[in-house]
């Protein structure tokens, strides 16, 4: 009988050997496979006016980003081209800077799908927020919906610095991003009143803190968002203008988060 206890043992002391090693080898299999998910992005820029150099400063990065990263990157300078066989070939759209009018129809349907169907995921930046009728273009309601149910109203034409405050601390676009942190020489724009009501709003800013000092303020103002009423993962950043923005840790830490944030559990995913 002592002996068969001892054989036991034994037998699951072997057994113990030989499945840890394999057990411990497979999680790191796993993880090493999930650090290295491909994510394959289109970004969307204005190659014209004001906002060109944050446009050119932000491919730079996102350049440098996907080399070291498992990711891809392929630009467009308007939306015009979206259709559905294009847009199926992507986990993530980046909107730089481009504002949400002119698409023209078909390329309006197509975003519409990507986003309503969760085909991807989808991070704004600054002017994807110029909502209303601009250029002789009529506002697209979908996308005033998507937004968060607000029109552009004003901005600060003289920049200011300011601080803006993470509300949602645990989201996880604010991995290694502090609790608050300064953006130099925005714009900081304003709308007819806060999307509060129908967004999760992750951050806002200060407007007591503007440098120098501005009237051109909103109250409740948020500056970080996300729109949970559609499939897509979705996240708009109104920090935009300045390419000195790729020199702010800050910034490209929640870039870089929302890319990976974005993109991820997808319907796309899952086919």
């Amino acid at each position: 009988m002592y002996i068969s206890v001892i054989m036991i043992r034994l037998s699951a002391t072997i057994k113990q050997i030989i499945f840890l090693p394999l057990l411990l080898l497979y999680g790191i299999t796993c993880s090493a496979q999930q650090a290295k998910k491909h994510i394959s992005i289109l970004a969307v820029y204005e190659n014209g006016g004001h906002h060109v150099a944050y446009s050119t400063a932000a491919k730079t990065w996102l350049d440098k980003l996907a080399a070291d990263s498992n990711y891809t990157v392929d630009y467009l300078n308007s939306p015009k081209t979206f259709t559905n066989k294009l847009l199926k070939k992507y986990n993530l759209i980046i909107q730089l800077d481009y504002p949400p009018y002119g698409w023209g129809k078909t390329a309006e349907q197509a975003f519409r799908k990507y986003i309503t169907e969760g085909r991807g995921g989808w991070i704004g930046f600054h002017h994807a927020s110029l909502t209303g009728d601009f250029d002789g273009f009529k506002m697209w309601n979908w996308y005033y919906d998507f937004i968060g149910g607000i029109k552009f109203k004003n901005y600060i034409a003289t920049f200011a610095d300011a601080t803006v405050n993470v509300e949602q601390r645990k989201h996880p676009v604010f991995k290694g991003v502090p609790n608050e942190f300064i953006i130099e020489g925005d714009e900081w724009y304003t709308y007819d009143k806060s999307p509060r009501a129908n967004v999760s709003v992750l951050a806002g800013v200060d407007e007591k803190s503007y440098k120098p000092a501005s009237n051109v303020v909103m109250g409740d103002h948020p500056v970080i968002w996300t729109n949970p009423k559609f499939k897509a993962r979705n996240i708009y950043i109104f920090m935009g203008h300045s390419p000195k923005l790729f020199s702010n840790m800050a910034y490209t830490t929640l870039f870089s988060n929302a890319i990976v944030w974005a993109s991820s559990k997808s319907v796309a995913d899952e086919n």
